[in-house]
Protein backbone atom coordinates (compact mmCIF):
# COMPACT_ATOMS: atom_id res chain seq x y z
CA UNK A 1 0.00 0.00 0.00
CA UNK A 2 1.75 3.18 -1.27
CA UNK A 3 1.98 5.58 1.43
CA UNK A 4 -0.77 8.70 1.12
CA UNK A 5 2.20 11.56 0.89
CA UNK A 6 5.62 9.89 -0.66
CA UNK A 7 9.20 10.22 1.67
CA UNK A 8 12.09 12.32 0.03
CA UNK A 9 13.39 8.85 -0.17
CA UNK A 10 10.90 7.66 -2.72
CA UNK A 11 10.76 11.12 -4.43
CA UNK A 12 14.48 11.10 -4.69
CA UNK A 13 13.69 7.94 -6.62
CA UNK A 14 11.55 8.60 -8.98
CA UNK A 15 13.22 11.52 -10.21
CA UNK A 16 16.43 9.61 -10.73
CA UNK A 17 14.30 6.97 -12.42
CA UNK A 18 12.69 9.58 -14.67
CA UNK A 19 16.42 11.34 -15.22
CA UNK A 20 17.52 8.26 -16.06
CA UNK A 21 14.96 7.23 -18.57
CA UNK A 22 15.59 10.83 -20.27
CA UNK A 23 19.18 10.67 -20.69
CA UNK A 24 18.58 7.38 -22.67
CA UNK A 25 16.21 9.06 -24.78
CA UNK A 26 13.25 7.23 -23.96
CA UNK A 27 9.46 7.79 -23.23
CA UNK A 28 7.44 6.02 -20.57
CA UNK A 29 5.37 4.45 -23.27
CA UNK A 30 8.49 3.17 -24.96
CA UNK A 31 9.87 1.80 -21.37
CA UNK A 32 6.50 0.24 -20.69
CA UNK A 33 6.49 -1.19 -23.91
CA UNK A 34 9.75 -2.93 -23.42
CA UNK A 35 8.98 -4.27 -20.16
CA UNK A 36 5.37 -4.87 -21.05
CA UNK A 37 4.38 -2.68 -18.14
CA UNK A 38 1.54 0.13 -18.73
CA UNK A 39 2.29 3.26 -19.52
CA UNK A 40 1.01 4.58 -16.22
CA UNK A 41 3.28 2.41 -13.82
CA UNK A 42 6.05 4.32 -15.30
CA UNK A 43 5.04 7.35 -14.45
CA UNK A 44 3.66 6.95 -11.17
CA UNK A 45 6.55 5.62 -10.26
CA UNK A 46 8.46 8.02 -11.65
CA UNK A 47 6.34 10.60 -9.88
CA UNK A 48 6.30 8.39 -6.26
CA UNK A 49 2.77 8.07 -6.88
CA UNK A 50 3.27 4.32 -5.92
CA UNK A 51 5.81 2.47 -4.43
CA UNK A 52 8.96 1.49 -7.07
CA UNK A 53 9.85 -3.13 -5.99
CA UNK A 54 13.31 -3.56 -5.98
CA UNK A 55 12.85 -6.23 -8.80
CA UNK A 56 10.98 -3.62 -10.56
CA UNK A 57 14.00 -0.84 -10.43
CA UNK A 58 16.86 -3.35 -11.87
CA UNK A 59 14.73 -3.97 -14.73
CA UNK A 60 14.74 -0.27 -15.13
CA UNK A 61 18.26 -0.12 -14.67
CA UNK A 62 19.14 -2.83 -16.73
CA UNK A 63 17.25 -1.09 -19.39
CA UNK A 64 18.97 1.27 -18.93
CA UNK A 65 22.30 0.14 -18.83
CA UNK A 66 23.60 2.02 -15.43
CA UNK A 67 26.96 1.63 -14.55
CA UNK A 68 27.72 -1.04 -11.85
CA UNK A 69 28.54 1.44 -9.04
CA UNK A 70 25.42 4.27 -9.55
CA UNK A 71 23.35 0.79 -10.04
CA UNK A 72 24.03 -0.60 -6.23
CA UNK A 73 23.62 3.00 -5.13
CA UNK A 74 20.11 3.17 -6.77
CA UNK A 75 19.14 -0.47 -5.96
CA UNK A 76 20.45 0.54 -1.71
CA UNK A 77 18.14 3.95 -2.65
CA UNK A 78 15.25 1.25 -3.66
CA UNK A 79 15.68 -1.09 -0.57
CA UNK A 80 15.25 1.88 1.50
CA UNK A 81 12.37 4.05 -0.04
CA UNK A 82 9.64 2.07 1.13
CA UNK A 83 10.42 2.97 4.91
CA UNK A 84 7.72 3.70 6.71
CA UNK A 85 8.52 7.35 8.18
CA UNK A 86 7.27 7.31 12.21
CA UNK A 87 4.39 9.70 11.31
CA UNK A 88 2.31 7.43 9.61
CA UNK A 89 1.03 6.11 12.81
CA UNK A 90 -0.35 9.68 13.36
CA UNK A 91 -1.93 9.82 9.71
CA UNK A 92 -5.51 10.05 10.94
CA UNK A 93 -4.59 13.23 13.12
CA UNK A 94 -2.66 14.92 10.77
CA UNK A 95 -4.02 17.30 7.29
CA UNK A 96 -1.88 15.88 3.82
CA UNK A 97 -0.25 19.24 3.55
CA UNK A 98 1.53 19.11 7.22
CA UNK A 99 2.72 14.93 6.75
CA UNK A 100 4.30 16.23 3.43
CA UNK A 101 6.17 19.08 5.67
CA UNK A 102 6.65 16.54 7.90
CA UNK A 103 8.11 14.08 5.43
CA UNK A 104 10.72 16.67 4.01
CA UNK A 105 11.48 18.16 7.29
CA UNK A 106 12.64 14.09 8.40
CA UNK A 107 15.26 13.74 5.87
CA UNK A 108 16.75 17.53 5.39
CA UNK A 109 20.38 17.91 6.40
CA UNK A 110 19.52 21.95 6.93
CA UNK A 111 16.82 24.14 7.99
CA UNK A 112 16.40 27.98 7.63
CA UNK A 113 13.28 29.35 9.17
CA UNK A 114 11.92 33.26 9.63
CA UNK A 115 9.22 33.04 12.35
CA UNK A 116 6.87 36.91 12.96
CA UNK A 117 4.21 34.67 14.53
CA UNK A 118 4.78 31.60 16.55
CA UNK A 119 7.70 30.00 18.04
CA UNK A 120 8.78 27.36 15.19
CA UNK A 121 7.42 24.18 16.11
CA UNK A 122 10.64 22.51 16.46
CA UNK A 123 11.10 24.85 19.09
CA UNK A 124 8.60 24.55 21.20
CA UNK A 125 7.56 23.57 24.66
CA UNK A 126 5.18 21.12 25.54
CA UNK A 127 2.17 23.68 27.06
CA UNK A 128 3.26 26.03 24.39
CA UNK A 129 2.34 23.63 21.24
CA UNK A 130 -0.84 22.71 22.93
CA UNK A 131 -2.00 26.22 23.47
CA UNK A 132 -0.96 26.95 19.63
CA UNK A 133 -3.06 23.80 18.72
CA UNK A 134 -5.86 24.31 20.83
CA UNK A 135 -5.95 27.58 19.24
CA UNK A 136 -8.15 25.84 16.06
CA UNK A 137 -10.86 25.65 18.06
CA UNK A 138 -11.96 28.75 16.77
CA UNK A 139 -12.38 27.40 13.09
CA UNK A 140 -12.55 23.79 13.84
CA UNK A 141 -13.86 20.96 16.06
CA UNK A 142 -10.98 19.15 17.39
CA UNK A 143 -11.54 16.38 20.10
CA UNK A 144 -9.32 16.57 23.09
CA UNK A 145 -7.23 13.31 21.84
CA UNK A 146 -6.61 15.04 18.84
CA UNK A 147 -4.65 17.82 20.49
CA UNK A 148 -2.40 15.34 22.56
CA UNK A 149 -2.04 13.65 19.51
CA UNK A 150 -0.82 16.97 17.91
CA UNK A 151 1.30 17.82 20.75
CA UNK A 152 2.76 14.41 20.85
CA UNK A 153 3.77 14.63 16.75
CA UNK A 154 5.36 17.98 17.44
CA UNK A 155 7.97 16.83 20.39
CA UNK A 156 8.69 13.78 17.82
CA UNK A 157 9.85 16.12 15.03
CA UNK A 158 12.02 17.57 17.59
CA UNK A 159 14.19 14.66 18.34
CA UNK A 160 15.79 15.63 14.92
CA UNK A 161 17.69 18.73 17.07
CA UNK A 162 19.61 15.85 19.30
CA UNK A 163 19.54 12.98 17.67
CA UNK A 164 22.75 10.85 16.61
CA UNK A 165 22.82 12.94 13.30
CA UNK A 166 20.83 16.45 14.23
CA UNK A 167 19.56 18.60 11.85
CA UNK A 168 21.11 21.85 11.66
CA UNK A 169 18.45 24.38 12.33
CA UNK A 170 19.43 28.17 11.96
CA UNK A 171 16.31 30.43 13.38
CA UNK A 172 15.59 33.93 12.77
CA UNK A 173 12.76 35.18 15.40
CA UNK A 174 11.00 38.42 15.09
CA UNK A 175 10.88 40.18 18.86
CA UNK A 176 7.23 40.16 18.61
CA UNK A 177 6.47 36.46 18.65
CA UNK A 178 8.08 36.75 22.07
CA UNK A 179 5.96 39.93 23.34
CA UNK A 180 2.74 37.85 22.13
CA UNK A 181 1.20 35.83 25.09
CA UNK A 182 0.77 32.26 24.28
CA UNK A 183 -1.46 30.96 26.92
CA UNK A 184 -0.25 32.80 30.11
CA UNK A 185 3.31 34.14 31.68
CA UNK A 186 4.96 30.89 33.09
CA UNK A 187 4.07 29.52 29.91
CA UNK A 188 6.34 32.34 28.33
CA UNK A 189 8.80 32.48 30.75
CA UNK A 190 9.39 28.64 29.54
CA UNK A 191 9.18 29.12 26.65
CA UNK A 192 12.10 31.39 26.36
CA UNK A 193 14.17 29.34 28.83
CA UNK A 194 14.25 26.61 26.48
CA UNK A 195 14.97 28.84 23.81
CA UNK A 196 17.54 29.37 25.32
CA UNK A 197 18.65 26.13 26.31
CA UNK A 198 18.35 24.87 22.13
CA UNK A 199 20.27 28.02 21.55
CA UNK A 200 23.26 25.99 23.33
CA UNK A 201 22.79 23.34 21.05
CA UNK A 202 25.71 23.10 18.01
CA UNK A 203 23.28 22.59 15.33
CA UNK A 204 21.17 24.85 16.42
CA UNK A 205 21.45 28.96 15.93
CA UNK A 206 18.69 31.37 17.18
CA UNK A 207 18.85 34.93 16.49
CA UNK A 208 16.35 37.52 17.43
CA UNK A 209 14.96 40.11 14.49
CA UNK A 210 14.66 43.48 17.35
CA UNK A 211 11.79 45.86 16.62
CA UNK A 212 13.89 48.70 16.91
CA UNK A 213 15.71 48.14 13.50
CA UNK A 214 14.60 49.62 10.32
CA UNK A 215 13.22 46.72 8.19
CA UNK A 216 14.77 46.84 4.91
CA UNK A 217 12.00 43.89 4.21
CA UNK A 218 8.67 43.11 6.36
CA UNK A 219 7.65 39.80 5.99
CA UNK A 220 4.10 38.81 6.80
CA UNK A 221 5.08 35.07 6.16
CA UNK A 222 6.59 32.22 8.19
CA UNK A 223 9.02 30.79 6.36
CA UNK A 224 10.70 27.86 6.39
CA UNK A 225 13.71 26.67 3.98
CA UNK A 226 14.91 23.20 4.00
CA UNK A 227 18.67 21.77 2.48
CA UNK A 228 19.07 18.38 1.50
CA UNK A 229 22.60 16.88 0.61
CA UNK A 230 23.02 13.98 -2.11
CA UNK A 231 22.29 10.77 -0.83
CA UNK A 232 22.59 7.33 -3.04
CA UNK A 233 24.32 9.93 -5.47
CA UNK A 234 21.12 11.47 -5.96
CA UNK A 235 20.17 15.37 -5.44
CA UNK A 236 17.20 16.71 -3.84
CA UNK A 237 16.06 20.25 -4.64
CA UNK A 238 15.81 22.81 -2.07
CA UNK A 239 12.32 23.24 -0.47
CA UNK A 240 11.10 26.31 0.70
CA UNK A 241 7.68 26.34 2.96
CA UNK A 242 5.27 29.02 3.19
CA UNK A 243 3.57 28.25 6.55
CA UNK A 244 -0.01 29.85 7.40
CA UNK A 245 -3.65 28.52 7.52
CA UNK A 246 -3.10 27.24 4.10
CA UNK A 247 0.92 26.22 3.97
CA UNK A 248 2.36 26.21 0.37
CA UNK A 249 5.88 23.98 -0.75
CA UNK A 250 7.98 25.45 -3.54
CA UNK A 251 10.19 23.36 -5.49
CA UNK A 252 11.55 25.51 -7.92
CA UNK A 253 14.57 26.68 -8.54
CA UNK A 254 14.15 29.95 -9.23
CA UNK A 255 11.34 30.66 -6.45
CA UNK A 256 13.17 28.91 -3.27
CA UNK A 257 16.34 31.32 -4.23
CA UNK A 258 14.42 34.07 -4.00
CA UNK A 259 12.87 32.81 -0.34
CA UNK A 260 16.88 32.42 0.42
CA UNK A 261 17.79 36.08 -0.71
CA UNK A 262 14.88 37.13 1.53
CA UNK A 263 15.82 35.16 4.78
CA UNK A 264 19.42 35.74 4.60
CA UNK A 265 18.33 40.00 4.32
CA UNK A 266 16.64 39.15 7.31
CA UNK A 267 19.04 37.32 9.19
CA UNK A 268 21.66 39.98 8.52
CA UNK A 269 19.44 42.40 10.62
CA UNK A 270 19.21 40.44 13.77
CA UNK A 271 21.17 40.58 16.48
CA UNK A 272 24.41 37.89 16.59
CA UNK A 273 23.96 35.03 19.41
CA UNK A 274 25.22 37.04 22.84
CA UNK A 275 22.56 40.12 22.16
CA UNK A 276 19.89 37.74 21.25
CA UNK A 277 20.24 35.97 24.74
CA UNK A 278 20.38 39.30 26.22
CA UNK A 279 17.26 40.33 24.69
CA UNK A 280 15.82 36.76 25.54
CA UNK A 281 16.22 37.26 29.21
CA UNK A 282 15.40 41.21 29.06
CA UNK A 283 12.15 39.98 27.69
CA UNK A 284 11.33 37.11 30.28
CA UNK A 285 12.08 39.33 32.79
CA UNK A 286 10.45 42.74 31.90
CA UNK A 287 7.35 41.20 29.89
CA UNK A 288 6.74 37.99 31.50
CA UNK A 289 7.77 38.80 35.23
CA UNK A 290 10.36 36.29 35.87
Amino acid sequence: MPSRVPTVRQRRLGAELRRLREGQGLTADEVADRLRWSSSKVSRMETAKIGARVSDVRLLLELYRLDESHLGEILALAQVADRKGWWADYRSDLSESYEAYIALEDEADMVFCFEGALVPGLCQTEEYAREVLMGAKVYATIPPTQIDRGVEVRLRRQELLTQAEPLDLSVVLDESVLLRCVGDHEIMRRQIAHLIELAELPNVEIRLLPLEVPHQLVVSESIVLLKFTPAYDVTFPDVAHIEGINSVQHLDEAVTYTYRLVWENLASQALGFEESMERFLRIADTRWGA
